[in-house]
């Protein structure tokens, strides 16, 4: 019986895992609309399991701290979820228990996330809409929960502040974005000047109808999908889009160095490179794997650690953002050989600007992200996160059925004049804490 049992058990795992795959190769089938009081909405249909995953976005995160009041975007997602309404922590974690339900998300540079698991069926999936509902649109603030999550915060910066990783991630941001609020910090005293009004008003200003981005994916037709989310925007106030700050200017390049009694030094190198949407991702990308995307069998992994052995792993990647991210290389290293692995890895990259991927390269880069390119989409959750991102940065609603083609027209001329373009020498700049 046991034996059956089993048997039957990796049979509907192996099922399981053959329909999602042949689903992610079929690709998504994303429907947008608008809702009546302005809320953009993704939804994708999935009927593989009795699950929905919601998730509301706002443009929201730290870039639009206010001045002077860096983690007011943090903070205020912290505590967001902590009392809401009528019901206290409590009743919305022991609500959320009782149907099996979860509650999730947070703050980035960019936005501010809330989102909702549960199963499909009514009587499940009501009670916990209701209170992703109630947590948007009626969050208490309560002075208590406040007070508490700030000095958790506080003690959470400090602790960081030993850190050189930390450090350095600091440091790199605020040289990167001199005068943009992308390089803005909190800091224990920016955290611990906060108020309930702070939060209140950034939630009022940013937690609006016309901020939002709804995505739902599951199983859910479409009638119930826009029933769902105008619930949960319809009483959000109407409020208006963010508006962005100017674009940052890429800084001239320069050095950092920073003292610290660490064993190993901690490397960053790096500049604003693109923004989510922009043609060159998919050459940057592709060339990205080859020069430190790829792990071991990336140019910078092959000299900097296995040549030469200054560092047990370095990488390279781009993160792009609503306004220009970040190209970033990190690694770390003995105190001693700090200087000998930057240059090192300062000429490859050169190498790599000035004759891209070879053609064997090139091709192994373009099998490995079309080949794991389904791994992307084999649940639900991931599928949610990555139709909220197209969402959120309004890329094109096909932007996962031409992934796959997009990596493939890439070329070696192409990459180069991507890195060209976006990856200049002479505007990098190096932060490098404890070294000798």
């Amino acid at each position: 019986m046991k034996n059956a049992m089993k048997k039957l058990l990796t049979a509907t795992v192996a099922l399981f895992a053959l329909v999602t795959a042949q689903s992610a190769l079929a690709g998504v089938k994303i429907e947008h609309w608008v809702s009546p009081t302005g809320a953009r909405v993704y939804f994708v249909e999935s009927r593989v399991l009795p699950m929905l995953d919601v998730q509301v976005d706002f443009a929201a995160g730290s870039m639009f701290d206010p001045p002077g009041k860096s983690g007011t975007a943090a903070l205020t997602r912290s505590t967001l979820d902590l009392g809401a309404g009528t019901r206290d922590e409590t009743a919305i974690a022991e609500q959320l228990a009782d149907i099996g339900a979860t509650l999730g998300g947070g703050a980035d540079t960019d936005r501010a996330s809330v989102a909702v698991r549960t199963l499909s069926a009514p009587e499940k999936r009501n009670t916990a809409i209701d209170i992703l509902r109630n947590v948007l649109q009626a969050p208490r603030y309560d002075a208590a929960i406040v007070e508490r999550e700030r000095a958790r915060t506080v003690a959470s910066l400090k602790e960081a502040l030993t850190r050189p990783d930390a450090i350095g991630g600091r440091a790199f941001w605020s040289a990167l974005y001199p005068v943009h609020p992308y390089g803005r910090q909190a800091t224990p005293e920016s955290v611990a000047a906060l108020t309930r009004d702070d939060l209140a008003a950034h939630h009022a200003r940013y937690y609006t109808a016309a901020n939002a981005s709804i995505t739902l994916v599951g199983d859910i037709s479409r009638a119930e999908a826009e029933k769902i989310a105008e619930s949960l925007a319809a009483g959000l106030p109407a409020g208006s889009a963010a508006s962005l700050p100017v674009s940052p200017v890429v800084p001239a390049g320069s050095t950092v160095k920073l003292a610290h009694p660490a064993s190993q030094a901690h490397v960053l190198i790096g500049l604003p490179a693109i923004e989510r949407g922009n043609p060159d991702f998919f050459p940057l990308l592709v060339g990205n794997y080859t020069l430190g995307g790829g792990g071991f069998v990336s140019r910078l992994m092959k000299e900097v650690r296995d040549a030469r052995g200054y560092a047990y792993s370095v990488y390279s990647y781009f993160a792009p953002l609503k306004q220009t991210g970040p190209f970033q290389i990190g690694l770390q290293t003995k105190r001693s050989q700090a200087n000998d692995a930057i240059k090192v890895t300062r000429d490859v990259l050169a190498g790599f600007l000035k004759d891209g991927p070879s053609a064997e390269e090139l091709a192994a880069a373009k099998a490995n992200l079309t080949g794991s390119f389904p791994l992307r989409l084999d649940s639900n959750k991931k599928i949610l996160d990555n139709v909220s991102v197209i969402g959120f940065y309004g890329l094109p609603l096909d932007y996962l059925d031409r992934y796959q083609a997009n990596v493939q027209a890439v070329t070696v001329d192409a990459v180069k004049q991507a890195f060209s373009r976006r990856v200049r020498p002479e505007n990098l700049i190096t932060v490098t804490v404890a070294a000798d």
